[in-house]
């Protein structure tokens, strides 16, 4: 299987009213099972959440259908491409971004 490196994905910043860590953990494993989201972090202990996901395969309204128990507010929202969202994950750029600062 190949994917088109310039594919528009949907990423959001989220910040959660009503969340803790065990809570957070099962929806972020529950979304991680679907196919349309790439990227889920949801941490329970600073109430704050991304989720990098294909609109084409998931609405934005259903993704915040399916977080509604932790009442999420839409912090930010961006388009990326998949080799953006690439891009950003490789280890080294986490690092040196670190040495930078």
């Amino acid at each position: 299987m190949s994917v088109n490196p310039d594919k528009k994905l949907t990423k959001i910043i989220l910040k959660f009213e009503n969340v803790d860590w065990e809570t957070a953990t099962a929806k972020q494993y529950e979304l991680l099972k679907d196919t349309g989201v790439w990227r889920a972090f949801i941490n329970g202990y600073s109430k704050n959440g991304v989720v990098v996901f294909d609109e084409e395969k998931l609405s934005k309204e259903e993704l915040l259908e399916r977080l509604k128990e932790l009442k999420p507010e839409i912090v930010r929202e961006e388009h990326i491409t998949v080799e953006e969202l690439l891009e950003s994950s490789y280890s080294w750029n986490n690092i040196l971004g670190k040495m930078e600062s």
